[in-house]
């Protein structure tokens, strides 16, 4: 059937599956409510704001953080965030107007950028133009749940903010757990390309092979709608992808559900999420010190909260802490 304003909304939203495969009833449910702004159900059930009124929780300057800010950015005014295409509730995903960035890492930038006296200006590109335009300067500071890794910081700074954590999600009522990489041997499993749950899925489709075990069939979508709709017509068993997107997907849907959690960084590092930045071009400072005010004052917990993410949290901002090894994921 054509596609309404409001499945494509809806679409945009990562809910695809639920409007083209699923019972009419609850996906006219669902797109008709994010239509209305009337919000959305986020894994603990939080009533997530949808709306382009966000509301957002604000900080005031701290004077002595800003003075950590280089003096170019500082007279600019602004702080040029680089961020993804607006497609990944809950982290980065446009609201109910099609055209306002909302989510926990816009929510985070903004309060960065109070702290800092700057004005944040957000910036979407796809993936790899996150890094394109972080080296060649145009950008300042990138926030899109990019994970702290060894390889990464030859290269960018990063000041840590969130806690880095895959899931498996599948459809619902499946009876399968994954714990391991036991657990995923001879099922189909999608992933993005060039992702760092591509890596752990690799390794651990490698050491089931060692081990005798069935290898994995591993998928690639680069896209929700694609992915969402291969799930529910069974032609992979499951999506390995940061599990606050898959949380929230699954809550708004009912359809689906996160069958295991994996710590993004393997299983002898702690994934962290970090801003980067240039390496050494001194913005790393006034991130990590804006990001501590912001945990040291209550509204990083606030903002995390309003998103159904409170179990992301980090306790204190680092400076390039231990990150993915470049040879074990």
């Amino acid at each position: 059937m054509p596609l309404t304003r409001r499945a494509l909304l809806a679409s945009a939203l990562g809910l695809v599956a639920a409007l083209t495969l699923t019972a009419c009833g609850s996906a006219d449910t669902a797109s008709a409510d994010l239509g209305a702004g009337k919000g959305s159900a986020a894994p603990d059930g939080t009533l997530v704001n949808l709306t382009a009124d966000q509301k957002r929780i604000t900080t005031p300057k701290v004077d002595a953080v800003a003075a950590l800010v280089p003096d170019a950015i500082r007279q600019r005014g602004t702080l040029q965030v680089v961020d993804s295409l607006g497609t990944t509730p809950p982290l980065d995903f446009y609201a109910t107007d099609n055209k306002t960035i909302i989510g926990v890492e816009p929510d985070i930038a903004y309060l960065i950028g109070d702290v800092l006296g700057l004005k944040v200006e957000l910036n979407p590109v796809s993936w790899e133009n996150v890094f394109v335009g972080l080296d060649s300067g145009k950008y300042d500071v990138g926030l899109t749940n990019i994970t702290v890794t060894e390889e990464r910081k030859e290269k960018y700074d990063f000041a840590t903010y969130r806690l880095d954590i895959l899931g498996f999600e599948t459809k619902k009522g499946t009876g399968w757990k994954v714990t391991g990489p036991k657990d995923v041997a001879g099922h189909t499993i999608a992933v993005q390309s060039g992702t760092n749950q591509e890596k752990l899925l690799v390794s651990w489709n490698d050491q089931n092979v060692k081990a005798g075990l069935k290898p994995v069939d591993i998928k690639y979508y680069q896209n929700a709608s694609d992915r969402y709709l291969a799930l529910s017509s069974g032609r992979i068993d499951a999506y390995l992808g940061p599990n606050p997107l898959l949380a929230f997907h699954a809550a708004q849907t009912g359809e689906t559900e996160v069958i295991g959690t994996y710590s993004g960084a393997g299983a002898d590092t702690v994934g962290k999420i970090g801003a980067a930045t240039r390496k050494d071009d001194g913005l790393v400072k006034a991130l990590n010190a804006a990001i501590n005010e912001i945990i040291k004052n209550g509204t990083y917990g606030q903002a995390l909260k309003r998103w159904g993410l409170a179990n992301e949290a980090v306790p204190t901002s680092e400076t390039n802490p231990p990150g993915l090894p470049k040879t074990n994921p």
